[in-house]
């Protein structure tokens, strides 16, 4: 998976809570789906349904 770090060094290494706020991993559909067309996702106890339609377009629903 590719990540992607929106960050600045405060001079000591160290990430201040805005920059922390700022990271985000970004992941591909294809990473997401592999061969498929739909995933489950879990999220607090929670489940959701991403799917990719016939317009190639996401769709997440509960």
């Amino acid at each position: 998976m590719r990540l992607a770090m929106q960050r600045q060094n405060d001079g000591q290494g160290q990430a201040s809570d805005r920059e922390k706020e700022c990271s985000r991993r970004i992941v591909t559909s294809r990473e997401l789906m592999g061969n498929g067309k739909e995933v489950i996702i879990e999220h607090a106890g929670e489940e959701y349904r991403l799917r990719i339609t016939r317009q190639q377009k996401l769709i997440l629903t509960k």
